[in-house]
């Protein structure tokens, strides 16, 4: 309850101004009359002279300091000026019409003089706030995007429009930071004002709430309390949005470069292993394939030297695609792109080693004998080599292995289809990933989850893109699109 001496105290100020300067006035209109008496001024004459009075009160003190001043006035009419002389004749007309006059003088003038300083101390208050808004959003642009934006926007407008508090919620780091004055019941005032959606200016208490956004949605939020307008708090609110996205635009490009560094260190790792391995594997080759040619092994001797130069040979493959992958990665792969026919590449391809156990099983369907694409022949050789032996290491024994190739629009589209082991749903995009095998098949047959990465590198590097559809009925087919910047070799 509020307190009757507090709140007269209080008041007294604004009382005491009201006393002096009615008694300036006062004083005036004494001075005025005086002389005037002594001089024979007329009545008309001492009348615009105290309306003057009248007038500057109002302008520079107010409405109830010219309202005394005009009583004042027309009471020293009366009894110097108007006859009878020295006596108060109050039920004249003229008294009544000099009062009235003086009255609306003052009520008028007051009035417009304080929507004047109103709107003077608005503006004033306006170019304050400007300047603080601009001084805030230069030292915005200066922050630190290595840390939370909240906990330094919240110093910068604590300090720089001097409210008594403010608090900031960032939704993306779910985090608060508070300055100044909250109570132990305000601990978590910003969050609950994102949480409610609320946005609301308390005049009683000066607090104001808003909700921070931008164009893709809300942000977090913003309470302030102090005596700042709407449109300053808006602005504020506007400014802390700006910061919060810069700050998370940023973290996402740190994730971004620190992605990009780790996936060039590991291409430089494996583009390394792959060299480092190539010398002794080639030795081991030659000597391999030099025992076979030289004879005179037993059968025993024949199957092991077999089986190390079949060995050796896979690890040389591998290698290999260890070092097409760092290129790749690293889109340093200069691609030597020629005409080459469908038919053709795909008849190479069954040629292969990988293709030799399961030859009698593939049927090949190309729906244009004259189809040509403009592509690297090595990268395409491996990539079918790649797909034919994943059919073969994942089909059902004896059942047919299908490669096509077709026209659609201005892509050639080449396919490997078999049946046997599904990929799921959830693992058809993630079977394209490096290193990544999916759990069900991953123990029952080897590998080592490059071959598929590598495929999808290299379909990229022509521009096309892969894909694979699986279920237990139509069996699982990979797919190989490459669009087609050569025209067909009839059409020359």
């Amino acid at each position: 309850m509020e307190n009757p001496v507090a709140s007269r105290w209080s008041k007294s100020p604004r009382r005491i101004r009201v006393l002096w300067q009615s008694l300036i006035a006062w004083v005036v209109i004494a001075l005025l009359t005086y002389c005037a008496f002594v001089l024979q001024v007329n009545l008309v004459a001492i009348s615009s002279l105290y309306l003057l009075v009248v007038v500057a009160m109002a302008s520079f003190g107010g409405f109830w300091q010219a309202s005394l001043t005009s009583f004042l006035a027309v009471a020293c009419l009366d009894y110097f000026f108007m006859p009878p002389v020295f006596r108060f004749n109050v039920t004249d007309t003229q008294d009544w019409i000099a009062l009235g006059a003086f009255q609306t003088t003052a009520l008028v003038i007051s009035r417009l003089s304080a929507r004047e300083l109103r709107s003077a101390r608005e503006a004033t208050l306006h170019r304050t706030g400007m300047e603080k808004l601009y001084e805030l959003s230069r030292n915005s642009m200066l922050l630190d995007l290595h840390q939370p934006a909240g906990a330094q926007l919240a110093v910068l407008i604590h300090r720089i429009f001097g409210v008594r508090a403010v608090a900031l919620f960032d939704m993306s780091l779910g985090r608060q930071d508070r300055m100044g004055d909250w109570g132990p019941d305000e601990q978590n005032v910003a969050q609950e004002c994102y949480l409610r959606n609320a946005e609301h200016d308390d005049r009683a208490t000066e607090a104001s709430q808003r909700i921070l956004q931008d164009a893709s949605g809300p942000l977090g939020a913003l309470v302030v309390r102090g005596n700042l307008s709407s449109l300053v708090v808006d602005a504020l609110a506007s400014l802390a949005a700006i910061a919060f996205d810069r700050h998370q635009s940023f973290e996402k490009e740190e994730r971004v470069d620190a992605a990009r560094r780790g996936e060039q260190l590991r291409a430089a790792v494996m583009d390394a292993l792959g060299h480092e391995l190539k010398t002794p594997l080639t030795t081991v080759q030659t000597a391999s394939s030099g025992l076979l040619e030289l004879g005179g092994l037993t059968d025993s001797q024949h199957d092991l030297v077999k089986l190390i130069d079949d060995e050796t040979l896979r690890l040389n493959k591998l290698c290999t695609r260890l070092l097409q992958t760092a290129k790749l990665d690293a889109e340093q792969v200069g691609l030597k792109k020629d005409e080459i026919n469908v038919r053709e590449l795909i008849a190479e391809v069954l040629t292969g080693r990988e293709a030799e156990a399961v030859r009698d099983r593939i049927e090949v369907a190309v729906e244009d004998s004259a189809m040509v694409v403009c592509v690297d022949r090595a990268l395409l050789v491996m990539v079918l080599t790649q797909y034919v032996d994943n059919a073969r290491k994942y089909s059902t024994p004896f059942t047919p292995i299908k490669i096509a190739a077709r026209m659609s629009h201005r892509e050639a589209i080449i396919s490997v289809h078999n049946f046997g082991s599904t990929i799921r749903v959830e693992d058809r995009e993630r079977i394209f990933d490096r290193f990544f095998r999916a759990m069900d098949l991953k123990d029952s047959v080897p590998g080592t989850g490059i071959g598929l990465s590598v495929v999808r590198k290299a379909a990229e590097a022509h521009h096309g893109h892969v894909w694979v559809i699986s279920n237990e009925k139509e069996g699982t087919t990979f797919f190989l699109s490459i669009p087609i910047f050569a025209r067909r070799k009839h059409e020359y």
